[in-house]
Formats: C-alpha cells, structure tokens, sequence
C-alpha cells in the first residue's frame, strides 16, 4: 500500500486544517486561559498549524520529504522542551518536578549528540524523538496521578489542561509503537500504514483539544 503524492498532500491539508480549526477556537476561548501558564500553548498550537502548512508547501514544491526534515526537527525541539515544562510547572510534587528538569535536559543532549550522527537538514530526528515522547508520556501519567489522588479529580474534567494531556497521551500512546518501528514500516510499506494512523491520532488529539477549550471552565485552570 502507497500513497501517491497528491494524495499525500490532501491529507496532509486535512491534517492541517483540523488543526487550524483547533487553534480558531483556542484563539476564540483564550480569555479562560490567558492569565495561567497555559496561555503559551496558543503560540505552539499556531506554531503547530504554520509548520505543518509549510510542510505541504515543501511537498508541492516537489521536495521529498526527508527534505522538510529541518523545520520538523526544530519544531518539535520546542514542542517538547514547552511541554515538560509547562507539565514541571503544574506538577506539585518536588521529586516529580525534578525529574521532567532532569527528562528536558537528557532530551536537550540527545538531540545534540545525535545530530553528529543523524544531518537534521535532511533526517528527520530518531532516537531524540521517541526519548522525548516516552519522557512526556511519563510526565502526563505523573500529572493525571497527581490530579486522582487529590480534589482537583473532582472538576477535572472542566479544566483545559486536563483534555489537552487526554490528547497529548492518546497521540503519542498511539504513535510511538510506529516512530520506534520507523524503518520496519519505511521498507515494507512506504511509511504509508504509519502516516494514516498519525494522521488520525492527530485529528482525535485535536478534538480533546476542541473538548478542552469549549467545555473548560475559566475558575478551573489550575
């Protein structure tokens, strides 16, 4: 199974026009969350949305996609370094803070250490990726553990950051199996099985986000 390169590019439209629709309604509700730590991952969610868009135009413009690589690779630098920060900073256990600083920092030196093997003008990251990914899984468990045992669990479900780590959690749950397997899939099919499958976890992480923005409620943005 192949996806021709017309094909490639409507989907990824589609990718990014539920993440587009996503931002819209984040920028819409941004009075609930403005005054919290929160109020930056509107920047990353637009972030998110220009640099997928870019990526269509690399592939309209004929490039491979290995050669969209740098502007994925310094886009998830700051996603992920954003991310278990903003989690180190709801988080109040002492030890648990400690270990997402200490999570950033190993990922920070994986992506430059592995930058002598892997040329991420042309190469999408690897290994720095899923080290990253598996650090943010732990890091929302150490949140949604933190919020159970606490009062918090009884109006989670009106707080932002809650639906926006159900995405986050769901997309890379889903999603690690296949970047860990990246070769495997990228010689037996095209990388084709794991483009659908990220392309739909996207779109479900993107409707918790919707779910977090419309249904949250302002005095609960803990």
């Amino acid at each position: 199974m192949k996806i021709d390169l017309e094909t490639l590019r409507l989907l990824m439209r589609i990718g990014a026009f539920v993440e587009l629709i996503t931002v819209i309604i984040g920028t819409f509700y941004f009075y609930k969350y403005k005054n919290t730590a929160l109020k930056y991952i509107l920047l990353l969610f637009w972030y998110t949305v220009i640099n997928d868009l870019l990526g269509v135009f690399y592939l309209r413009g004929g490039i491979i996609t290995d050669y969209n690589a740098i502007i994925y690779n310094i886009y998830n630098v700051i996603s992920f370094t954003y991310l278990l920060l903003l989690y180190r900073h709801y988080i109040q256990n002492k030890i648990h803070k400690k270990a997402i600083l200490l999570f950033s920092i190993i990922y920070l030196i994986s992506f430059v250490i592995n930058g002598f093997f892997e040329n991420y003008l042309i190469k999408h990251q690897r290994f720095p990726y899923i080290i990253a990914a598996i650090f943010l899984v732990i890091s929302i468990s150490l949140y949604f553990i933190e919020i159970l045992n606490s009062q918090k669990v009884l109006n989670a479900k009106r707080n932002l950051l809650f639906w926006i780590s159900v995405g986050f959690l769901i997309f890379f749950v889903g999603n690690l199996p296949f970047r860990i397997l990246t070769n495997y899939y990228l010689h037996l099919a095209d990388a084709t099985i794991s483009f659908l499958v990220k392309l739909t976890l996207t779109i479900i992480m993107n409707i918790c986000f919707i779910i977090g923005f419309i249904w949250s409620d302002k005095k609960q943005q803990y």
